[in-house]
């Protein structure tokens, strides 16, 4: 029987009737789900480029499409086709007793400089 690391959850994936591409968000922090040809692929949700929403891209042969600056990833590789450069990062999906989870950062949203210093 596998074990997970300490540093990482697993999370359910249910995805939403009818849809292909999906948003989840586990401890402070959103990922973009989706299912291409009955294989789920799990990234950040937000574009490496200039952060627009994956989840509501085009997905064709495998590759998602960002609707903001038409970025191109290949979500087995998560390697950009568009520019290299930008790589898109990906998750482990695993299956459970028939159901699909996700392998996600067990730790907590980390804070950005701006929240730190106003913080004081």
């Amino acid at each position: 029987m596998r074990t997970e690391p300490a540093n990482v959850t697993l999370v359910p994936l249910r995805a939403p009737r009818g849809r292909r591409a999906w948003t989840i968000r586990h401890n402070g922090r959103s990922y973009a789900v989706f299912d291409v040809s009955g294989e789920l692929q799990v990234t950040d949700a937000a574009c490496p480029h200039r952060g627009g929403p994956l989840a509501k891209g085009a997905v064709r042969g495998g590759v998602v499409t960002c609707p903001w600056h038409w970025y191109s990833f290949q979500l087995s590789s998560g390697i950009c086709l568009t520019a290299p450069g930008y790589q898109l990062h990906k998750y482990p999906v695993i299956q459970r007793d028939g159901r699909s989870y996700a392998e996600l950062p067990a730790e907590g949203r980390r804070l950005r400089w701006s929240r730190l210093l106003r913080r004081g």
